[in-house]
């Protein structure tokens, strides 16, 4: 084979299109409440603010209206949509399920490296919680789960995690402001457990660490309530 012909079968690279870059601008804002439940938005605005056409906007919105985060009304306002405490609690269920098994993994697959690194994000999070910065506390947050799943062979399941726990972002945003030193002593403990290799008590830390949200939800829907569906 020739290394033209060779070449004819490489594919080019993907780039990110100009409507996943407003999906993606979007969603990062509407998950940190810089764009917080009921904000009245408009193709027409958001095309004007980030330079681009409406089509991209347009298609963005269809995406974020199918995650539950917009609601769209033929020939009113777009809105940002409320909180929905169901589909909280239905994200939680489902991380339960896949990390606290991850966790049981990971005690036995971790290598001494690996704790390291994830001591090394760690770390970085204390700076976050020192210097109140909620937004890179978030985003440690993040990476410390991501990386379990990935240096346990379990990449798989960050991506099933990822896909569905956005309606918890909006809530874990809002909870920092009282509770990322007590999610940091979690996530200290979580790691103190695998270096350990006590498989029971690094399920068992995830648990506690996961069902937080139980308690948290009621002071933040009991402080902002005007955030939240009325799903009674």
């Amino acid at each position: 084979m020739t290394l033209q012909s060779g070449l004819g079968l490489l594919e080019p690279i993907a780039r990110p299109s100009v409507a996943d870059s407003v999906f993606d601008e979007l969603h990062r804002q509407i998950l940190k409440l810089d764009l917080p439940p009921g904000t009245r938005m408009s193709e027409a605005d958001v095309a004007r603010a980030l330079g681009v056409s409406r089509q991209p906007v347009r298609d963005a919105f269809y995406r974020l209206s199918k995650l539950g985060f917009l609601t769209i009304r033929p020939q009113r306002a777009t809105t940002v949509s409320a909180i929905s405490e169901r589909a909280v609690m239905q994200a939680r269920f489902i991380r339960m399920a896949l990390e606290v098994e991850i966790a049981r993994i990971a005690c036995a697959k971790l290598t001494d490296d690996d704790i390291a690194a994830l001591d090394a994000v760690l770390e970085r999070q204390s700076v976050m919680v020192t210097t109140r910065n909620a937004e890179g506390f978030h985003a440690l947050d993040d990476q410390f789960h991501r990386e379990i799943c990935e240096r346990t062979g379990n990449g798989f399941a960050w991506d099933l995690i990822r896909e569905n726990k956005s309606h918890m972002d909006r809530v874990r945003m809002l909870s920092l402001s009282f509770a990322s030193e007590k999610a940091y002593g979690e996530h200290r403990a979580i790691l103190t457990a695998f270096r350990a290799r006590d498989a029971d008590l690094a399920a068992e830390n995830v648990r506690q660490h996961l069902s937080r949200i139980l308690d948290q939800i009621v002071r933040i829907r009991a402080e902002h309530a005007p955030y939240f569906a009325d799903e009674s």
